[in-house]
Order: C-alpha cells, then structure tokens, then sequence
C-alpha cells in the first residue's frame, strides 16, 4: 500500500507527471474514438457516417426503408410495406466488409432510386476519403504508445526524447485526423445535396455519430499535442537548469 501511495504521491502532486497522464487519456480516448469509426457499419452496426431514409407513401399503400453508410459498406434497415394489398417487412442485410461502396439494386430498390444516380451520388464522392480512417486510427495508437514512455523520466529527470517522439507521431496523427473530419463532413454534404436534388426531398439524409466521434478524436489529439508541446519547453527549460547546476 505504501508503494501505490508514493507512486500517487510523485505522480499527481508533480504538474509535469499529471500533465503527462492527461495527455495519455487524451491520446487514449482519440485512439477509442478513431477506432469505433473505423469499425462502423456493417461491422459495428449503431456506428455510421450518414443514413439515407426513403418514405413512399399512397393513398392505398406506404413503405418506409432507411439505409445506413460506414466506412467500410452500408447496412439496409429493411423494407416495410403496409397498405390494403400487403402488409409486409423485407429482413433487413448488409453488405460485406470491404473498402469503398458498391452500390447494388438491392439498396437502388429499397430507396426506390435508379441504381446508377445512387453510384453517382455516393460512390464517387466517398472511396477515395474512406481509408484516412484507419491510417489515422492507426498513428493515434503509435502516438500513444510513444507517449506511454513519457511516464518515466530519464537520469535528469526529464522526458524530453519521448516528449519530442510523441509530438512529432501525434502531429501526423493529428493532422490525419482533421482532414477525415473535414473530408466526412464535406462528403455528407455533397451526398445530402445530390440526394435532395436527385430524389425531389422523397429520400432524405441524416447524419451519422460517426461524424461526431472524428469530431471528437480531433478536439482530444489537438488537446494532447497542444499539452506535448508544453511539455517539451518545459523539459528544455529544465534540461538548462541541470546543466547550469555543473
């Protein structure tokens, strides 16, 4: 008990050791957040960039069906169609786990679309984005482990090294991450307006938590890079002082 008390001690009555933590949560909820967009739809299936929601509706018969887009494939709700006639509910799918969309007649049908607008629309403005996500995901966990050695200072009491290491992966990381969020939104804009122009309002667009989330892992690693900076002026500042004492 004695040993978890004086680690408690040195760590957090020590502003550069607390600040250090902070800077691995921060790093470590970048990563978790990066992560759950990564594995969106179809593999994690409440996840998704955007969703795109078809209502057709008469005086005899109304279907409903909604179509969730991840970065890697789309998940289709299912079709529901209720009226005199019929009243029944197509199983909802999802496609394969693969990068960049292909658009089949299946979702065509569900939102009651020509195939070939749908490709146009979605397509052609999202492959290209789509595979900044795990490459961001994938720097933000080098960031973290780097900064991980940031917790044990060397024979002068500073961290200097891992402090420069981290900063230099987690801006990369940093900026990678930026630009999908930036990428992300644009996209669902650019879709929201091909298919408000293309559908005539019948299908509408809403946006995915996984927008949310990049915002998120952008704000934290901005947090933690800002925090790193910090703290290599303040191992410079303090590597000068060591040296002045001989």
């Amino acid at each position: 008990m004695r040993v978890f008390k004086n680690l408690f001690v040195s760590y957090f009555h020590d502003p550069s050791m607390f600040a250090t933590i902070i800077i691995s949560c921060l790093l470590f909820i970048a990563f978790l957040l990066l992560l759950l967009v990564t594995l969106s739809v179809p593999i994690i299936k409440t996840i998704y960039l955007f969703t795109l929601t078809a209502s057709v509706s008469s005086s005899l018969e109304s279907a409903s069906s909604s179509v969730k887009f991840g970065v890697w494939g789309y998940c289709i709700s299912g079709v529901d169609v209720s009226g005199i006639f019929s009243d029944s509910v197509i199983a909802p799918e999802c496609s394969k786990a693969h990068l960049g969309y292909t658009i089949d007649s299946t979702v065509a049908s569900a939102l009651n679309l020509d195939s070939n607008k749908l490709v146009h629309v979605v397509s052609e403005t999202t492959t290209a984005a789509l595979v900044l996500h795990p490459i961001a995901c994938g720097l933000t966990f080098l960031t973290l482990l780097v900064s991980l050695f940031m917790l044990r200072r060397g024979s002068n009491g500073t961290v200097r090294l891992p402090s420069l290491i981290t900063l230099g992966v987690g801006i990369l990381a940093t900026l990678f991450t930026t630009i999908i969020f930036l990428i992300d939104v644009i996209v669902v804009a650019v879709v929201r307006n091909g298919v408000k122009d293309g559908t005539n309002g019948v299908v509408t667009l809403n946006w995915g938590n996984a927008v949310w989330m990049a915002l998120g892992a952008t704000l934290a690693l901005w947090l933690a890079m800002v925090g790193t900076c910090g703290g290599v002026c303040a191992c410079g500042a303090r590597y000068r002082r060591n040296t002045e004492k001989f």
